[in-house]
């Protein structure tokens, strides 16, 4: 059994705290769905109590370090160097909807290099979990991306835009009918974090997206890495973190896949 760093396990008891209640509170969206108000604020709520849990046990194990979270914002703590980047509930949208697809992202970030990762599907009792240069897994089982190396035998995840999302403006819609004429099949699963943790279980080879925010990929970003895969930016830096498109797959697609995205964008 692989062994998780001291950071990691106090990561992995957080994330496991908080989704309880959001698994409990999911089991009432359901009935909240026939109201005239819907379930929006109840789900809400819902975010900022798992966000508040995962604050507090973090606070209490490392006090000096600094979160970066999807509800608060930032707060740079004793040890600037050292931040929590947090989104208590990926898939926000999935959940209102009773779509039983969405996650916990805890990631750690010390002096500008993304070191431990927890995503943990709380529906299908999945944990995934990474430490820098230990390997990925999910519970128990090591993890790696996909061998495939072709675009004609890739699953390709992606985000599509909705309403006034600005990835209607970065032109997507030639991107995903580039990809799709190349492609085994596309998927919008609507939860970043999981997207990328699949990517590193190999159960998709690819995963582009525009307009993410830095806890919605921080973890997965690491995970696809310690799978042996590769992640990027289209704008051509190693900013990972900067608003813009990221691109992640296995070292055989990734500059396939990149290279075909920069053409159609």
């Amino acid at each position: 059994m692989a062994r998780r760093s001291a950071n990691c396990e106090m990561m992995v008891r957080a994330a496991i705290k908080a989704a309880r209640g959001l698994v409990r509170d999911f089991g009432e969206v359901e009935q909240l769905q026939v109201s005239l108000k819907g379930p929006a604020d109840f789900v809400s709520n819902a975010d900022r109590r798992a966000e508040r849990i995962l604050k507090e046990e973090l606070r209490r194990a490392r006090p000096e370090f600094g979160f970066l979270m999807e509800e608060s914002g930032e707060e740079v703590g004793s040890q600037p160097q050292n931040r929590w980047l947090v989104d208590p509930l990926d898939g926000t949208t999935n959940f209102l909807h009773g779509l039983p697809h969405f996650a916990v992202s805890v990631a750690l970030e010390q002096f500008g290099e993304l070191t431990t990762a927890v995503v943990y599907d709380p529906i299908r009792d999945e944990l995934f979990w990474a430490d820098k240069g230990g390997g990925a897994y999910v519970n128990d089982r090591r993890l790696r991306v996909s061998a495939r190396k072709e675009l004609g035998q890739a699953l390709v995840g992606c985000g599509l835009p909705v309403q006034t999302w600005p990835g209607r403006e970065k032109g997507f819609t030639t991107q995903m009918n580039a990809v799709a004429d190349h492609v085994a099949g596309l998927r919008r699963l609507g939860t970043a974090s999981l997207d990328l943790a699949w990517v590193a279980a190999g159960r998709q080879d690819g995963f582009w997206e525009y307009g993410l925010k830095p806890w919605d990929i921080a973890a997965g970003i690491l995970l696809v890495r310690e799978a042996g895969g590769r992640v990027g930016r289209l704008e051509g830096d190693d900013d990972l973190l900067a608003e813009g498109t990221l691109v992640a797959a296995t070292g055989g697609l990734f500059p396939k896949l990149t290279e075909l995205l920069q053409a159609a964008g």
